[in-house]
C-alpha cells in the first residue's frame, strides 16, 4: 500500500485537469493549513509536494497519483489576505468549479488549524461541500502545537460549528511532525482503495 506516489500536474483552469480519470481524495482548506506537509508525511516523503514558508503560494490543483488507484487533488488554500481581491475571487471559483465538475471525488479532506476557530471561509467551503453531497472529514491540522488540555477546546470549537464533526471518525486530529492521526487516515484511504 502507497508504494508508488507521482506528482501528476498542476492545473490553472479546469479543462488543464489530467484526462486519465481515477478517483479522488481532495484536500482543501486556508493557506497555510499544512496540506503538502501532510501530504509529505502520510507518503514518508520530503519532498513529494513543495512546502512554502510564505502563505498563499499554491495557485493550482495539484495532482498526485498513488499507486495507479486514486489521485490526492491538492487545492488552493484560500483566505490569505495579501493577495489581490481578484486573485482571490479567481482561486474561490477555481475551488467552486472543480468540486462541481470533477465527478470523481471519493472523499474531501477539510483541514482546520487546530489552533483556531474556523472562518467565515471555513463555513462557506463546508456549505459548498455539503450543498453538493460530497463525502468529507475533518482534519484538525498542527496537532503537536496544543498541549493536550487545548486538544479538547479545539474539539469544541469545531463542534459549536459544524456539530457533525465527531472525534476519532469523521474528525482526525493530524500532525506531520509527531505522525499523530497518519495511522487513522492511512487506514481510511486503504479501505476506500485497496
Amino acid at each position: 500500500m502507497f508504494e508508488k506516489q507521482n506528482f501528476v500536474t498542476s492545473a490553472f483552469e479546469i479543462k488543464d485537469i489530467p484526462r486519465k480519470k481515477l478517483p479522488e481524495v481532495v484536500l482543501c482548506g486556508r493557506s497555510n493549513v499544512g496540506k503538502s506537509s501532510l501530504i509529505n508525511s502520510l507518503f514518508n516523503r520530503k519532498n513529494l509536494a513543495k512546502v512554502s514558508k510564505t502563505p498563499g503560494k499554491t495557485r493550482s490543483i495539484n495532482y498526485y497519483e498513488i499507486d495507479e488507484k486514486f489521485y490526492i487533488v491538492d487545492l488552493p488554500g484560500f483566505g490569505y489576505a495579501k493577495i489581490s481581491k481578484k486573485e482571490r475571487e479567481f482561486w474561490s471559483k477555481l475551488i467552486s468549479d472543480f468540486l462541481e465538475k470533477s465527478g470523481n471525488i471519493k472523499l474531501v479532506i477539510h483541514l482546520i488549524d487546530s489552533r483556531h476557530k474556523p472562518t467565515d471561509l471555513d463555513i462557506k467551503l463546508n456549505e459548498l461541500i455539503n450543498y453538493r453531497s460530497l463525502p468529507y472529514i475533518f482534519i484538525l491540522s498542527k496537532a503537536d502545537k496544543l498541549k493536550q488540555s487545548e486538544i479538547k477546546q479545539s474539539e469544541g470549537k469545531i463542534k459549536s460549528i459544524f456539530p457533525e464533526a465527531e472525534l476519532d471518525s469523521n474528525l482526525l486530529l493530524y500532525s506531520s511532525v509527531k505522525g499523530r492521526g497518519k495511522k487513522q487516515l492511512a487506514n481510511l484511504l486503504a479501505s476506500l482503495f485497496y
